[in-house]
């Protein structure tokens, strides 16, 4: 019983793990495109 909940919380981290890997990749994106525009404008 306590291991199947172990693999539960592990199998959930992962998930969320992946969905901030996912978001900080998009807001690398969007700060190099601002910083580009920026630059860009000078």
């Amino acid at each position: 019983m306590a291991a199947a909940m172990r693999g539960m919380k592990v199998r959930s981290w992962q998930r969320c793990s992946k969905q901030i890997r996912q978001q900080r990749t998009r807001l690398y994106i969007i700060w190099r495109c601002t910083v580009i525009l920026l630059c860009w404008h000078e």
